[in-house]
């Protein structure tokens, strides 16, 4: 059962602004997040039903700190499409 826990943060970047001008949310979240999930998160959290969901796995990036090789994290992105209209609270930029 996902849970709002699941989700890591919404991203802002110069490309991810524009497409939130579209009504295209992307979120992060964990690997174990599903479509679903993430689906019954916005619902019952946000109070929007998405009407498209897609979703990319992303590996972690090999980083080298103080001479010692290390990865960073794996994490799934979802680019969630919200209802002509709607709008979540934490979208205010």
């Amino acid at each position: 059962m996902a849970d709002i826990t699941d989700i890591k943060s919404i991203v802002y970047t110069e490309k991810t602004l524009g497409l939130q001008e579209e009504g295209v949310v992307v979120v992060q979240t964990s690997p174990r997040m599903t479509k679903t999930g993430l689906k019954e998160v916005f619902r019952e959290y946000f109070g929007v039903i998405p009407t498209r969901i897609n979703s990319l796995n992303q590996s972690g990036k090999t980083k080298r700190f103080r001479g010692v090789m290390g990865k960073q994290n794996d994490y799934k992105k979802f680019y969630v499409k919200l209802p002509e209209g709607a709008a979540i609270e934490s979208m205010a930029v």
